[in-house]
């Protein structure tokens, strides 16, 4: 199976989860168009979560929809966790620089409070945008 995009989700503030689109535009050294957590000269410009990860979760019985965990890009057939710092992927005409596995959790979100765990701080990825363009729910994922 070859690894692919399944959701891609913003949201207009930060501390909030994000909405799924079905495509976006992506600008560089940035992140998405429209989306809180996009920033300049910021190595976190793109949060990366495997539909996987997210079944871990369902499985302690949780109904979880995709940008629940805040991730930009949710992915399919592709075990990010194991990714180096440095990875470049190519998702649609973009592509992104692993910068940094998963983050601490300052304040515990919600998902944290129901169930005592959360997998963004542990399998999620962040990525910086080295080229923009748009990408669409169904693009493939390309290890470069």
């Amino acid at each position: 199976m070859s690894a692919k995009v399944v959701s891609i989700n913003i949201s207009q503030t930060k501390g909030t989860t994000k909405k799924p689109i079905g495509e976006a535009i992506v600008v560089e050294n940035y992140g998405i168009k429209e989306d809180a957590h996009a920033g300049s000269h910021w190595h976190r410009q793109i949060s990366l979560l495997s539909q996987e990860s997210i079944q871990k979760m369902k499985d302690k019985g949780l109904n979880l929809n995709y940008g629940d965990f805040a991730e930009n890009i949710t992915t399919e057939g592709i075990d990010l966790s194991t990714l180096p710092v440095g990875t470049k992927l190519k998702i649609g005409e973009i592509i992104l620089e692993i910068t940094q596995h998963g983050k601490k959790c300052h304040s515990k979100c919600e998902i944290f409070k129901i169930v005592g765990d959360c997998i963004m701080p542990r399998e999620g990825v962040f990525a910086k945008v080295i080229k923009g363009g748009k990408i669409k729910v169904g693009d493939e994922i390309i290890k470069l």
